[in-house]
């Protein structure tokens, strides 16, 4: 690094007016109208975009975490891996050097690119860690950003520990387990000037960018309704795995745990959706994606800025409250339950009115009414998948319909909206990809519109319907304050006990 210039040094010196002006409330204004900033002056971007790629660590390299070792290392210098299970970390070694050698005489020229890029890494072996925590104090210096796709109980120590390294930070959905922990995110990573990003994917696709500009045009009339759903239900688990299982030689269980309390090994606890402990359910699962095109373009995201207006005129006017109920086929505090219908009660939001928005969640009463008739049209290829996941913004003048992962859409009638470009954004940026847009960050250009002042206020609207679960009586919710009003003990679900060695 002698005689470049610091990453780190040009982040701190572009960054703070940016996003000083998110904690004013900038954030309905600027994310909400889907308009980025540039952090840092241009003279600065020139000077760090001539130096080498953007160094990144990546947390998590099985699972969702192989995407990250496929796509990073052709948009930045991957230079160090962690992962708790070392059998992980050498399929990502032989991803790369199998692919490499596979793509070394390809006919198209981005594979034979990429093969050289992988073969080199499988070559010259990047540094492995099991503990994150390690490896950003090891080799902090040569990390300037880091990829969290761990489970989602460790999203957040993940990546509350890279923000406080000063490093950049992808967290893949849901942002993380609990409401409290999305809020650490977004302030460390306001006090930190870091760029950040969740992975919904969707966000960045022209389909859900046009729709927005749709929406907020008042095209579907005044909207009073969006309903979300996944037909994939619960695991309603009535006990936890019995007895103990020899821990396997190449998986450290210790680390796997993290934050949660030590218990005997089980194979049967890494599956962390069938846990309330280790996972999010459906709602962190998919509706990280498939409530967000609604959550943002109609601007729900505002109740947690302080100059949201929320419809209050009077200066003492009490503060906006979210309203959340749930029918479940049963209360279960273990796991997820077989079916769930999760209402939100959203107030007003500056010029824009109520809205309800409904979840339904495997077999839930009214689940199957709602989709047949949006069915009744759907090519054969599309019935499956319309039926797992989607959503429905309803208007007074119209409908959109959306994939689940709100990457495509249709209007309806479709008779009504015929001949209406519907692909790609006409007034709003284009996005580059998600990565992209997020490296583009890194090096100063405009922050993604995933990025943590906005994705925080996401997951904590899901994860409070993750709570409305437990409970027959509904959860009056005050996102200024951060605190569920009406029942102590749902208050405190906000948040949970961190083992020792853990924080945020």
């Amino acid at each position: 690094m002698s005689g470049k210039i610091s990453r780190r040094r040009l982040v701190q010196a572009g960054c703070g007016a940016a996003l000083a002006g998110l904690a004013k409330g900038e954030l309905g204004r600027v994310v909400g109208a889907g308009v980025g900033w540039v952090l840092l002056p241009a003279r600065l971007v020139r000077a760090y975009q001539a130096n080498e790629k953007v160094q990144v660590a990546l947390i998590g390299v099985g699972g969702r975490g192989r995407w990250f070792v496929e796509t990073i290392p052709k948009m930045a210098d991957v230079v160090a891996l962690c992962d708790v299970n070392e059998v992980k970390l050498e399929e990502a070694f032989r991803f790369w050097e199998e692919t490499g050698r596979r793509w070394a005489n390809s006919p198209h020229p981005w594979e034979r690119q990429a093969a050289e890029i992988y073969r080199r890494l499988a070559e010259r072996r990047p540094p492995t860690f099991a503990d994150f925590r390690k490896m950003l104090q090891e080799m902090g210096r040569q990390i300037d950003a880091v990829v969290v796709a761990t489970p989602d109980h460790t999203h957040a120590v993940a990546s509350a520990a890279a923000i406080r390294a000063g490093k950049h930070v992808f967290c893949e959905k849901p942002l993380t387990r609990t409401v409290h922990e999305s809020r650490a995110l977004r302030d460390l990573a306001r006090q930190a000037k870091v760029a950040t990003a969740m992975g919904n994917q969707g966000t960045y696709a022209g389909p859900f960018r046009r729709a927005l500009e749709l929406i907020r045009s008042g095209l579907l009339g005044q909207i009073r309704q969006v309903h979300i759903w996944n037909d994939g239900g619960g695991a309603d688990r009535r006990e936890p795995p019995k007895g103990e299982m020899p821990v396997p030689k190449h998986f450290h269980w210790d680390l796997w745990l993290g934050p949660a309390k030590e218990r005997p090994f089980h194979p049967d606890w890494l599956q962390r959706n069938l846990w309330r402990e280790f996972g999010t359910g459906q709602l962190g699962n998919w509706a990280s994606h498939t409530a967000n095109l609604a959550f943002m373009a109609l601007e729900v995201h505002r109740l947690w800025s302080a100059d949201a207006g929320a419809g209050q005129t009077a200066q003492n006017a009490p503060a906006p409250k979210i309203q959340v109920r749930a029918e479940t086929s049963g209360i279960n505090r273990l796991s997820f339950p077989r079916w769930e219908k999760v209402s939100w009660e959203i107030p007003a939001r500056g010029q824009w009115p109520p809205i309800t928005f409904q979840w339904y969640n495997g077999p839930a009463p009214g689940l199957e009414e709602l989709i047949q008739p949006i069915l009744q049209d759907a090519p054969e290829k599309q019935r499956n998948l319309w039926h797992f996941a989607g959503a429905l913004i309803v208007g007074e003048k119209g409908t959109i319909h959306t994939t689940g992962h709100n990457a495509t859409f249709r209007l309806l009638p479709a008779d009504r909206f015929a001949g209406l470009q519907c692909d790609r954004p006409e007034k709003v940026e284009s996005s580059r990809g998600p990565e992209q847009d997020w490296l583009a960050a890194c090096r100063g250009g405009p922050a993604p519109w995933s990025q943590f002042d906005y994705a925080s206020a996401l997951n904590e609207f899901l994860m409070l319907g993750n709570i409305a679960t437990q409970f027959a009586e509904p959860i009056q919710y005050d996102p200024l304050a951060m605190k569920i009003t009406n029942l102590p003990e749902a208050d405190q679900l906000l948040r949970s006990e961190y083992r020792q060695g853990w924080s945020l």
